[in-house]
């Protein structure tokens, strides 16, 4: 099961659904797709399509997905991340009034750089992220809290 990952911004994002139905249409994606749409109005008779979801929902998804597709929303990134899930991550642009700005463009440069996804710009690069994804093992989630904790004692002892 691909599971594709919208997140609540108001905004739609209907320009990454169009792109995975077409690919599905195409039978270059054969698996079953489960959306969660937040705020993205949308139709489908091939997609499950989900609005918002509780937690332990979205855990659930999480966990059986073979795949997470994903806007470039940081938490949902991190969610596929920490699950040793392969995450493709596509940025809501600015320029489609998928967002205010373009600040996911640079979420998706950091974590495709560090190694934990295959992120994209543009809804035209899916298909061949979805060649690239086969082949793509994820660097293992390192979270820096520890070094951060770290920093906050070693400041709060020598003050």
């Amino acid at each position: 099961m691909i599971f594709v990952v919208l997140g609540t911004h108001e905004l739609s994002f209907q320009r990454l659904l169009l792109a995975v139905e077409r690919l599905q249409k195409e039978g270059i994606i054969t698996e079953e797709i489960v959306v969660q749409l937040g705020h993205t109005s949308f139709e489908s008779e091939k997609m499950k399509l989900i609005p918002f979801m509780s937690y332990s929902e979205m855990e659930r998804y999480f966990e059986e997905a073979s795949l997470v597709i994903t806007h470039a929303g940081t938490g949902s990134i991190i969610t596929g991340v920490k699950k040793g899930k392969k995450v493709i991550a596509v940025a809501r642009r600015q320029a489609h009034q998928e967002h205010n700005d373009d600040h996911q463009v640079e979420i998706v440069d950091q974590f495709t750089e560090t190694g934990y996804i295959i992120g994209i710009k543009e809804v035209e690069q899916l298909e061949e992220a979805l060649e690239k994804v086969k082949d793509f093992e994820p660097a293992e989630y390192q979270s820096g809290r520890d070094h951060i904790v770290g920093l906050i004692r070693s400041f709060i002892e020598k003050s």
